[in-house]
């Protein structure tokens, strides 16, 4: 027992370090001509030591499991995962001397697999039609590893109430801006987590500022959000990686959030091009989805003579996708015509 408690605080301690040299990611601020009194904020959250969103989620997780007693000194590490989340666990568990395994679709991202493996970690990839997680519990519970459990534990392994999450950090960074309390917040739906942290703590915090989440065309999270369907089902699946998850996830915590906005995976993908001209760098899929949720509801803001800041995420390096969403040929094949995705996208921009 005292030695199972030394190496915890060694854990802890180890995670803590790691918070310490971390600093915090950049609020990029982009003005559009099109939108006059309308400032659009993105948070750079590929900026991370992991290259995503998911290095807050994964910190969070392993200290979730840390502190609840499911994770011991020399024990293996597993979760489910389309790949972000993977990568930023595989990295911890290399910080902290131990063995993972991502259960992962086997239409992932090859750059991603790539990298898990780099870190060391072992990837199981499955063919559609299997559930990663429920692949993932059942080799925790037949090899003794601890599940981290990402869909199922996000929503609760992260402090919603500050912790310097990504909801505090975010309004933090707004204080010397022109509008310090933005009229909305745009995230996707991947676990949920994102978007219950921002729900609920901007409640916390008694602000009017409002949660859409931006969503592939079909997805789960839009699919049971009008009518609260804790067991919705996607109508479509989606080439955007992350969102759009095929099921509800229990993370899912709907009545925090007062928009959701559907987009085409064409539009996600013209927009995440598009990013990289304007930014200088590439961004994956749901950073695009992002983009053109914010242009829907600074189009609405504008028609109804309103200003104000409108702030979502840049949540992992487009890098990742350059065989896929960066690809023409491959985009071909998946029937998505760029061309005209684009040119709907600079309507938007220009309209």
């Amino acid at each position: 027992m005292i030695a199972s408690r030394t190496w915890l605080k060694q854990a802890l301690a180890c995670l803590a370090q790691e918070a310490a040299r971390s600093a915090d990611t950049h609020l990029l601020r982009l003005d559009l001509p099109a939108f006059p009194g309308i400032r659009f904020y993105f948070k750079d959250e590929a900026a991370h030591p992991t290259g995503s969103l998911k290095h807050r989620l994964a910190r969070s997780l392993y200290l979730y499991a840390l502190c609840n007693g499911r994770l011991r000194e020399g024990q293996g590490v597993i979760d489910a995962s389309s790949g972000s989340t993977a990568i930023s666990e595989a990295w911890f568990a290399r910080l902290l001397g131990l063995r993972f395994q991502a259960v992962m679709p086997d239409c992932t991202a090859p750059a991603k697999v790539r990298l898990i493996r780099s870190l060391g970690a072992e990837c199981v990839l499955l063919p559609p039609g299997l559930d990663a997680s429920r692949m993932a519990r059942e080799r925790a519970d037949r090899e003794g590893l601890c599940y981290l459990d990402q869909f199922g534990l996000a929503e609760r392994a992260t402090d919603w109430r500050g912790n310097n999450n990504i909801a505090e950090s975010i309004l933090a960074q707004l204080a010397l801006e022109p509008d310090p309390e933005p009229a909305w917040v745009v995230c996707g739906a991947g676990t949920g987590g994102t978007s219950a942290t921002l729900g609920r703590y901007l409640r916390y915090r008694r602000l009017d500022t409002r949660v859409c989440v931006a969503e592939p065309t079909g997805g789960a999270f839009a699919v049971g959000w009008h009518t609260r369907d804790a067991a919705a089902v996607a109508s479509q699946p989606t080439l955007v990686e992350g969102i759009g998850r095929g099921h509800a996830e229990p993370g899912f915590i709907y009545d925090v959030v007062d928009a959701v906005e559907e987009v085409d995976d064409a539009d996600s993908i013209a927009a995440c091009w598009w990013l990289e001209q304007a930014l200088g760098r590439r961004y994956g899929g749901s950073s695009g989805t992002n983009l053109v949720a914010c242009l829907r509801l600074a189009a609405g803001m504008r028609k109804r003579g309103e200003h104000g800041a409108i702030v979502s995420l840049l949540c992992d390096r487009g890098e990742r996708y350059a065989e896929s969403l960066f690809d023409p040929d491959w985009l071909a094949r998946q029937g998505i015509n760029m061309a005209d995705a684009r040119a709907t996208l600079m309507q938007r921009l220009n309209a």
